[in-house]
């Protein structure tokens, strides 16, 4: 079994992360006191429009963005898992706290692309906004001391490790894109579509595709956490490949249509 970091001498849960949103259309309703008469589709198209004039682009501020998919890559004990959390009908709200259960249950290495710039700000706000409880996750030494220091929200300590932003050595200007480094690495980077298509889609009823499409990000991030480890020494060549076959066996006992075309683009 692969120990790729230790609490109290005992192998940490990894889970690699990744989040898809939408514009929040009732936020955005609520706050410029639109009409309720108005279209879905053209509230949010007035909202890119009154954003691009004020600031040159569409892109939609942190605290409006509605979450509608959290895809993890778990390695559990000696087992690997990809799955989204909740199901296809589930509410924000529920997606949210289900996401934050993980972490009153389990100490969890967290790894993220982009997540202490993106994913957990979204989270963040999102979970004050529904009321949802996250007593371990925000515990920054109140209730467990060793916390003071290396916890979820200090960026320069490894309990979320925020790849991008780590091997960036923390500066803006060497930000990397996830889709570029996994295929750099020899893994199948972004397959299907990008986020500036899931609002598209989840007007469609595309909900699946679009968790679907988020797994795989999950799935490239924990890869490149397994090529950090390797690069840091936290372990050997062999472990590395075992755990990207043990992935890659994984993808090929669930059949599911997106792990097989994932598995397809490995570069040899």
């Amino acid at each position: 079994m692969m120990n790729l970091i230790f609490a109290n001498d005992k192998p940490i849960n990894i889970l690699a992360f990744d989040i898809e949103t939408i514009p929040d259309v009732k936020g955005i309703r609520i706050l410029n006191e639109l009409d309720d008469g108005i279209s879905d589709n053209d509230v949010v198209a007035w909202a890119q429009q009154k954003k691009r004039s004020e600031t040159g682009n569409d892109f939609m501020p942190l605290y409006l963005h509605q979450v509608v998919a959290i895809s993890c890559c778990f390695r559990w004990d000696d087992k690997i898992y990809v799955k989204s959390i909740g199901n296809l009908q589930d509410s924000e709200k529920t997606i949210l706290q289900t996401f934050f259960n993980i972490f009153e249950k389990y100490q969890v290495q967290l790894v993220s692309w982009n997540g202490g710039g993106f994913d957990l700000p979204v989270l963040q706000h999102r979970a004050l906004i529904h009321g949802v409880i996250a007593r371990n996750y925000w515990d920054m030494g109140e209730f467990d001391t060793q916390l003071k220091w290396n916890n979820y929200i200090n960026r320069y300590h490894m309990k979320h490790c925020d790849l991008m932003d780590v091997l960036a050595a923390y500066q803006a200007k060497a930000y990397a894109p996830l889709d570029k480094m996994a295929k750099l690495c020899g893994f199948p980077g972004k397959l299907g579509m990008d986020g500036s298509q899931v609002w598209q889609v989840y007007q469609q009823g595309g909900i699946e595709e679009i968790r679907n499409y988020c797994e795989t990000d999950a799935m490239n991030t924990y890869l490149l956490f397994l090529r950090f480890q390797l690069m840091r020494g936290l372990i050997v060549e062999e472990e590395y490949l075992n755990e990207i076959q043990n992935l890659k066996n994984y993808l090929k006992s669930e059949s599911s249509e997106h792990f097989l075309e994932f598995l397809n683009h490995f570069s040899d």
